[in-house]
């Protein structure tokens, strides 16, 4: 393994589990929580899908194990994280990664999040529930985090070939 991607990954980890809960843009009723999205994004970009599936997840763990997060946020990260990953990989586009971010994460996390939330958490809810609140993080976080591969990223990981483009 790249020591490089490692470090970056273990980084992008540690912001995501302390700043998961931190920041968060109120919507009307709901709040944003943007961080995830937009760490996907950077990370399907600058790591790739494999990278940026593995940092979803341990941002999760992390968040569970200290009680800031929830069962709900594996799918829709790590699925968001892969599709996002592996669009940005086939076609080169920042953009599609962060299509592949909202499809991911707000369309089939938010609908696997239904069968979590009624079989393992117990609670009753609507099937489509999910898919309006994981969508609004989701556009939210991909957006900043196509913002900031656009605005310093090309300046900060240009430099290194070996790190920038997956």
């Amino acid at each position: 393994m790249d020591t490089k991607k490692l470090t970056l990954s273990a980084l992008l980890i540690a912001i995501g589990a302390f700043l998961g809960n931190l920041i968060f843009i109120p919507i009307g009723a709901a709040k944003c929580f943007p961080v995830q999205h937009a760490i996907n994004v950077i990370s399907a970009v600058i790591l790739g899908p494999f990278y940026s599936v593995t940092i979803a997840f341990c941002i999760s763990l992390l968040r569970n194990i200290v009680g800031t997060g929830s069962l709900l946020a594996f799918p829709g990260s790590m699925i968001g994280a892969a599709i996002a990953g592996v669009l940005y990989k086939k076609t080169g586009k920042e953009f599609l990664a962060v299509i592949g971010e909202v499809f991911g994460t707000g369309l089939i996390g938010g609908s696997l999040a239904f069968p979590i939330a009624k079989f393992i958490l117990g609670k009753e809810v609507a099937g489509l529930f999910f898919i309006v609140p994981f969508s609004i993080s989701s556009i939210g976080g991909s957006v900043i985090g196509y913002t900031i591969i656009k605005l310093i990223g090309e300046k900060i990981f240009n430099k290194d070939k070996v790190l920038w483009r997956g």
